[in-house]
């Protein structure tokens, strides 16, 4: 898979949907944000259509053509998102949990109110660059994959029993029932009621963290001379070691040490009931394909298994009364090898089922296509204690 393969265009427009007036406009290529803006003519004509089948009681949701596929979705009647995209493999599916993501992220920062009843489209504009450099992160190359998952991204922490134990007590002392520890935007650690949150704050909230330049603007942790002065060292300062040892588990996941057959390149779990996942593309990092080359066949991957042979996620809107009725139908596995199919040529990626724990290996060309199920299944239940 060349450069030339990968490299797309996303645009992102969201406009007031009453008015059809622009709110912003973000576009990315190859992964990276581009200045490359549409023509106020192409703006108009995708709002136009869409605006002209909502008249006729028609739900104009996506297009394709080509080589481009756009997707529309409206919010509160207020609000219209549409997004159109180039990039290779791109899924009506990738696009609509990308709107989601970013009209969560708008409500995020700016408040449901400002979103739903617009007084002062000019200053909305304003109050709006405020969610940039999250949205764009959704629309870049991030190691993440929550965005597409609607699942939190986590690592395992080697001594995961003090952090919690910490974590929570330090909560309790602080006076809040909603406390996490992140590691480069993934879930360390979490107070219950944290992991009560709903989608997509759950997946927003890390994600803002881990978006943040080190000079953003922020809320600090403070002594109070008085009330807590020493709140800080009493919970965490006993733990340095340990929090320094979730420093290098960001883009690994899993503790070091963690027992993983060699021919896997990569994996992604998921816990469908918990809405986390644990996602790394570290293993074997010298070999190929590349790190970046391993988050899109991710993507792609889980995209093509949750939109053709798996169930959709419980609680997903797209899921249908018939579809549950008939889950007991569905494949538990799939495969599929890229590239020709001789010896020792083509990754291979691979997904299980097994009640509410769904597994996406990626496979060296050197793993046999027979044993592709019995290698998934053994690293499945090796990896159910941790998630």
């Amino acid at each position: 898979m060349g450069e030339e393969e990968t490299e797309g265009t996303v645009h992102l427009l969201c406009l007031a949907a009453s008015s059809g007036v622009p709110l912003f406009c973000r576009s990315s290529r190859g992964g990276a944000p581009a200045r490359q803006q549409l023509p106020f003519s192409v703006i108009g004509s995708l709002n136009g259509v869409h605006m002209f089948g909502q008249n006729l009681e028609v739900q104009l949701s996506s297009a394709k053509t080509e080589d481009t596929t756009v997707v529309w979705k409206s919010f509160h009647d207020s609000i219209t998102l549409i997004v159109l995209s180039s990039e290779e493999g791109t899924s009506e599916l990738r696009l609509e949990r990308l709107l989601q993501m970013v009209f969560g992220a708008m409500v995020l920062l700016v408040g449901l109110e400002e979103l739903t009843n617009i007084r002062n489209v000019e200053r909305l504009k304003k109050e709006l660059r405020a969610s940039y450099r999250l949205i764009d992160s959704f629309l870049g190359d991030s190691e993440l994959i929550g965005d597409l998952t609607q699942c939190v991204d986590c690592v395992v922490p080697p001594e995961g029993s003090l952090l919690q134990e910490a974590l929570s007590g330090f909560a309790e002392a602080a006076g809040t029932a909603f406390v996490s520890l992140v590691v480069s935007g993934r879930v360390v650690a979490a107070t219950e009621s944290w992991w009560r949150l709903g989608m997509p704050e759950a997946v927003l909230l890390p994600w803002l963290v881990g978006s943040l330049a080190p000079q953003a603007a922020r809320d600090y942790p403070v002594y109070l001379p008085h009330g807590s002065p020493t709140l800080l060292e009493r919970w965490w300062q006993p733990l340095l070691d340990p929090l320094r040892a979730c420093l290098p588990l960001g883009s690994r996941a899993l503790p070091a040490g963690f027992p993983l057959h060699t021919d896997i390149l990569g994996l992604l779990l998921l816990h469908l009931e918990l809405k986390r996942c644990l996602f790394t593309v570290e293993p074997s990092g010298d070999r190929e394909p590349s790190s970046e080359q391993r988050r899109r066949l991710f993507r792609s991957f889980y995209t093509l298994v949750t939109a053709t042979h798996f169930p959709p996620e419980a609680g997903q809107p797209e899921e249908k009364a018939e579809e549950v009725v008939h889950r007991a139908q569905v494949p538990r596995a799939c495969y599929l090898v890229l590239g020709a199919e001789e010896p020792g040529t083509g990754w291979r990626l691979v997904a299980l089922q097994l009640g509410p724990r769904r597994l996406l290996l990626l496979l060296s060309a050197q793993s046999p296509t027979h044993g592709l199920r019995g290698l998934a299944t053994h690293t499945l239940h090796a990896l159910t204690p941790l998630l």
